[in-house]
C-alpha cells in the first residue's frame, strides 16, 4: 500500500474527530469541513514516514489550520447590521447542512461556543485541545510558540471566562433551567398548550428594536399572544440554547456562535413573568454570559 493510500484511510478513519475539534475551534460546520480540506492537502504534501501518533499529528495539522483561519477572521466578521438581523430572524446562509449545523451546536452546547467566540484565537485553541480533547500543553505549546507554562495560562484564562462567577447560593438554577429548556422545547415543537402552561397569564415580552427592526420596543401582553409570538420565532429557536445570563437562566441565539439575540426571563412561583428579547449590540455586548454546568 502506498504511503499516500495510507494516509487517506487514516485521515478518513478519523475525521470524526478532526471535524469535533474543528467545529469546537471555529464554530462553524462549514468552516470545520472547510478546515480539514485544507488540513488534508497540507497533510498529503508531507512526509509521515516518521510519524509514530497519525491520530495526533493529524489533530495538530488540523487545530493549526484553524489557528490560521481563527487569525484572519477579523475582515470576514465585518458585517453589515442588516445582514446580522437577517441572520438573527433567519438563522444562518449555509451552503452546508443547515439541519445538522443544529445538531452539531446542540451536542457541544450553544452557550459554550458563544463563550468560545469571545476567546483570543490562542486562548480557544488552549481551552479547546486540552479541556475538550485532553491534549497536553507540551504538545499545544509549539504550535503557539509559547511555553508549556504559558499555554497552561491561555486555557486556565479561557477556563474562568467560560466558567463565570459562581451563581448566588440562593438562586435555584436547576428550577430555572427546567422551565427555560421546556420553554425551548415548546416553541421548537411548536406546541403552543405546553407554551401557555409555563407563562403567567398576565406575562409581558418585550423585544427590543434590533429584533424586528422596528422604532421602538415591541412589548406583547398575556400568555396566548405571547405564546403564539414565540411559535413565530421558531426558525431563530434552531440555533438557541441555555445559557446563565447576569446570574440567571436564559437563552442565547447563536448561529455560526456567533451571539444574536438572547432572552432573559424572570420566572415567579413557577410562572415566567416576563420575557426580555435582546439583539440590540452594545445590550448583548453588556450581558454577562457564562456556560451552565
Amino acid at each position: 500500500m502506498g504511503e499516500h493510500h495510507w494516509l487517506a484511510e487514516r485521515f478518513a478513519e478519523h475525521r470524526s474527530h478532526l471535524r469535533a475539534v474543528a467545529f469546537r475551534m471555529l464554530g462553524s460546520l462549514s468552516e470545520a469541513d472547510d478546515a480539514l480540506q485544507d488540513a488534508w492537502l497540507r497533510a498529503g504534501r508531507a512526509d509521515v514516514g516518521q510519524v509514530q501518533n497519525i491520530a495526533g499529528w493529524l489533530t495538530t495539522v488540523v487545530a493549526r489550520v484553524c489557528l490560521n483561519m481563527l487569525r484572519s477572521r477579523d475582515s470576514r466578521r465585518e458585517e453589515p447590521l442588516d445582514t446580522e438581523v437577517a441572520d438573527a430572524l433567519l438563522g444562518p446562509a449555509s451552503t452546508g447542512n443547515p439541519e445538522q449545523e443544529v445538531v452539531m451546536a446542540d451536542s457541544v452546547g450553544v452557550a459554550l461556543l458563544v463563550v468560545l467566540d469571545t476567546l483570543g484565537p490562542a486562548e480557544r485553541l488552549a481551552f479547546v485541545l486540552h479541556d475538550l480533547f485532553a491534549m497536553p500543553f507540551e504538545e499545544i505549546a509549539p504550535m503557539l510558540e509559547r511555553s508549556p507554562e504559558a499555554t497552561r495560562q491561555l486555557a486556565s484564562r479561557a477556563r474562568r471566562r467560560v466558567k463565570g462567577a459562581a451563581p448566588a447560593p440562593h438562586v435555584d438554577l436547576t428550577h430555572q433551567r427546567e422551565i427555560v429548556e421546556a420553554f425551548l422545547s415548546a416553541t421548537r415543537g411548536q406546541d403552543l398548550q405546553a407554551l401557555i402552561t409555563l407563562l403567567h397569564p398576565d406575562v409581558t415580552l418585550r423585544a427590543d428594536k434590533a429584533v424586528m427592526l422596528t422604532a421602538e420596543p415591541v412589548m406583547v401582553h398575556q400568555a396566548e399572544p405571547v405564546a403564539k409570538g414565540a411559535m413565530a420565532a421558531m426558525q431563530r429557536a434552531r440555533f438557541t440554547g441555555p445559557a446563565l445570563i447576569d446570574g440567571a437562566v436564559g437563552l442565547v441565539m447563536a448561529p455560526r456562535s456567533h451571539l444574536r439575540v438572547a432572552l432573559t426571563f424572570t420566572i415567579v412561583d413557577g410562572l415566567i413573568t416576563a420575557i426580555d428579547v435582546i439583539a440590540e449590540p452594545d445590550r448583548l455586548d453588556r450581558l454577562n454570559l457564562v456556560v451552565l454546568d
